[in-house]
């Protein structure tokens, strides 16, 4: 009999999508990207237009022969990656791979589909498609970008700062933003100001409590204690009467189901959840649950769009529920329909779940608590999107201050009360801040009416301090990158955990503080590179990547304009750039050794004080600290980066530490003034001993890939440094550690070969004394292959990219 062979990128796809298929179908995983231009070369031709030359990623080859030999003897092959650029871009390398040179060989197609449902997976079967090399066009520029930028610039800042940094097209510029804000929240001067309010009691309680408004009829400001002292004097034994009393009817309008921006923001928001952890829970959402009898099943649509578009069979889905579960009062008498945003790829619909039946409640004994979580979220928000407005009364009531001086004083309250809850029965979406609707909903206000004569209580004048905008967190700065236009939501998790992982900002209580580092980095590109790190230029960047997509420009041409002024920003920064390494600035510090003056200096881990009669003094000291005042956002709360509950202070053998709240479910602890232990990431990839997945995992020494079930099951894998063993010609290098931590390397096969370098190997053979490796070398002038032959002085410098950080 006859079959097709199908691949996807995961094993949790595959499952969900054979279950759908049946036996015609062979059903394989490439575990995402099988081809991406290798470390140990730029691989970009920029004479010849910028090709790029790819190769099968190492690690994958073993994979790729399997491909081929499930690809032997089908009659079509399906490729099913997910419906976004890069998914296009695996199918493309798929396709290339996999295509026969046989006329008679199977046939290649491109399928489809914005859920993993029986009925989508079919119809995209049914109506299969080619690889759209627009989409390719549109991955394989940004793909170019980043190696140019990532490879020309960072070895400047491996000479100019230190070893290892790296630069990133968007990453820079996302860093951009949180080091100006940390600059004008110092730069910031609080202004002081004075409110002044009123209490009075009307005939039915609850007292009434307004706020000085107007002045003679206009809007003042009171600037001091001073003012606001003659204020409230010239207030006194004042008859104090309602000027004026209305009520309005007040609509709240429900918000649109999620797209892949706003999803980050309210996990972020509301489940403490960062932007990398929502995706990697949403991912798994939509691969597909086990749900018992029924199987693997896809339970939201596919979560990387900008679009709030949601087709006709799931409006009919959601609006029957709605009608049945809340009744008519709160269903709409036609869909709701959203405006998306005008650069909106629309060919995806919104996040929502695949079966609005498919409640939380019902699916929760299937879902693990985070997974549960997540989904909540998406349901309750797409089931309000179709709901009706929430309605309110709006009353505002004046109140006039008469007395014998001519100067007319207006106090002002204004309440809220709910007459309808609609939507918000439901689902009420997060804020950033607090604003006028949770004042007014806050304020009860007494029955008056015009005319009405209230009796005082008491004045309560107030000062304030105008506040400098808030440092970012992660729903914010996603907020922002986005208005901006700089990035995409698919590349904001990315984003977000390179800047912290470079240690170019740390993040406190939710809020990300720029380091030394990252400002120091910041100022050397924004100085040599100011119009390739410009906001409004990168997101010019970002629409030419959508105009790529949609095939109105060649991607060759605007690589073109691209390339053409950062060669300039490049060839000037070569020899313009600040050398950080070797800049001094002087302070009023005396060395208390030798008595010569001292300078602040740069040092692999910042600045640091030394004295100027170095070498002869090495005397140093630590630069004093100069750590921003808080301004108004001390006291903020702790929140596990892991599960997103509170973390509480706890004393143990060492000292305070901070654990997690959910303990024993979560066991994450943090030092006071250290960054948590991070939590186990999940890895697309079988354990060979018992098949459960593998995980990465972070000790330490450092990150390593072991079984997610351990302690049953203790197996690690173990991390090949792509060198064939030169002594065994069969084994693989592998990074081993000794009993005190140290790094060495040695042959998978031992015991049986006892290969073993303390240095790691490189696969070049020396061309001086024919040695068939180098080893790699840290020196001062920079990285270095060499000869381990001590006879041999034979060595060569390495390129950034050949270079593990």
């Amino acid at each position: 009999m006859s079959k097709s062979l199908v691949i996807v990128e995961s094993p949790a796809k595959a499952k969900t999508i054979g279950k759908y298929l049946g036996d015609k179908f062979i059903v394989k995983a490439s575990l995402g990207h099988i081809k991406d231009l290798p470390k140990s070369d730029l691989a970009v031709d920029v004479e010849r237009g910028f090709e790029p030359t790819y190769e099968v990623i190492e690690g994958k080859k073993k994979l790729m022969g399997e491909l081929r030999a499930a690809a032997k003897g089908v009659d079509a092959i399906y490729l099913a990656a997910d419906p976004d650029r890069e998914g296009e871009a695996i199918c493309y390398h798929l396709q290339e791979e996999l295509a026969s040179k046989k006329a008679d060989g199977p046939k290649i197609f491109r399928v489809m589909f914005n859920e993993i449902t029986a009925t989508a997976v079919r119809k995209a079967f049914d109506n299969p498609l080619q690889v759209n090399t627009n989409l390719v066009d549109a991955q394989q520029a940004r793909r170019v970008l980043d190696r140019l930028v990532g490879y020309k610039i960072s070895p400047l800042l491996w000479d100019k700062v230190r070893r290892g940094l790296s630069a990133g097209r968007v990453q820079t510029v996302a860093l951009r933003l949180i080091v100006d804000r940390e600059r004008e929240i110092q730069a910031f001067l609080k202004e002081e100001y004075w409110t002044i309010d009123v209490a009075l009691n009307a005939k039915k309680a609850p007292v009434l409590k307004a706020r000085l408004a107007k002045i003679n009829g206009e809007n003042q400001a009171i600037e001091n204690e001073e003012r606001s002292a003659q204020i409230v004097k010239d207030l006194a034994d004042r008859v104090y009467s309602v000027q004026a009393v209305g009520t309005k009817e007040k609509r709240r309008n429900p918000v649109p189901p999620f797209i892949t921006s706003t999803l980050q923001q309210e996990a972020a928001r509301k489940l403490r959840f960062s932007v990398k952890r929502s995706m990697m829970i949403a991912q798994r959402l939509y691969e597909g649950v086990e749900l018992g009898a029924e199987g693997s099943v896809g339970l939201i649509t596919y979560m990387r769009t900008d679009s709030v578009r949601v087709s006709d069979d799931a409006l009919a889905d959601v609006r029957g529920f709605v009608g049945e579960r809340y009744g008519a009062p709160y269903l709409p008498e036609k869909p709701n329909v959203y405006k998306g945003k005008k650069d909106a790829q629309d060919a995806h619909e919104a996040i929502r779940p695949t079966a609005a039946m498919r409640t939380p409640e019902s699916m929760a004994a299937f879902l693990q608590e985070d997974e549960l979580k997540l989904y909540r979220l998406i349901w309750m928000r797409f089931v309000a999107s179709q709901m009706t407005s929430a309605v309110f009364d709006q009353t505002t009531i004046d109140v006039l201050a008469k007395g014998k001086s001519k100067t007319e004083y207006v106090f002002r309250a204004t309440g809220s009360v709910p007459k309808f809850d609609g939507f918000l029965a439901v689902y009420e979406e997060g804020k950033d801040a607090k604003d006028e609707d949770d004042d007014e909903l806050k304020l009860k206000l007494p029955l008056v009416t015009q005319g009405e004569e209230l009796k005082f209580k008491s004045l309560d004048p107030e000062q304030h301090f105008t506040e400098p905008p808030p440092r970012f967190n992660e729903a914010t700065l996603v907020k922002e990158l986005e208005a901006k236009g700089v990035g995409r939501p698919s590349t904001y998790a990315s984003i977000l955990s390179t800047i912290q992982e470079r240690e170019y900002v740390k993040k406190e209580g939710g809020k990300f503080y720029p380091t030394e580092l990252g400002t120091v980095v910041t100022d050397l590109l924004t100085e040599s590179f100011g119009d390739i790190f410009d906001l409004r230029y990168t997101a010019r960047m970002e629409e030419e990547l959508d105009e790529i997509e949609e095939g109105k420009i060649d991607w060759r041409t605007a690589m073109g304009s691209f390339y053409e002024r950062f060669a300039v920003d490049l060839e000037r920064a070569a020899t313009q750039m600040t050398d950080i390494k070797r800049m001094e600035k002087p302070t009023d510090f005396i060395c208390e050794k030798c008595g010569k003056p001292m300078v602040i200096k740069w040092g692999r881990h910042g600045s640091f004080i030394a004295c100027t009669g170095y070498p002869e003094c090495s005397n140093t000291r630590e630069l004093p600290s100069a750590q921003p005042e808080e301004m108004g956002e001390q006291g903020e709360e702790e929140y596990c980066p892991n599960c997103g509950r509170g973390m509480v202070l706890k004393k143990g053998r060492f000292g305070q530490f901070y654990a997690c709240s959910g303990y024993p479910d979560c066991k994450t602890t943090k030092q006071l003034g250290q960054a948590a232990k991070q939590a186990d990431v999940p890895l697309e990839e079988a354990c060979p001993v018992c098949a459960k997945n593998l995980v990465k995992k972070f000790g330490r020494f450092g990150e390593f890939i072991a079984c997610s079930d351990y302690p049953t099951c203790k197996y690690v894998k173990q991390k090949t440094v792509g060198v064939n063993c030169p002594t065994c010609k069969t084994g693989d290098i592998i990074e081993r550690r000794s009993k005190k931590g140290k790094t060495f390397y040695g042959c998978n096969r031992y015991p049986e070969c006892d290969f073993v370098a303390w240095g790691k190997p490189v696969s070049k053979a020396c061309p001086d004394c024919g040695n068939p490796y180098l080893i790699e070398k840290f020196l001062k002038a920079g990285a270095f292959a060499q000869c381990p032959n001590a006879e041999c002085k034979y060595k060569e410098a390495l390129a950034p990219e050949e270079v593990v950080a």
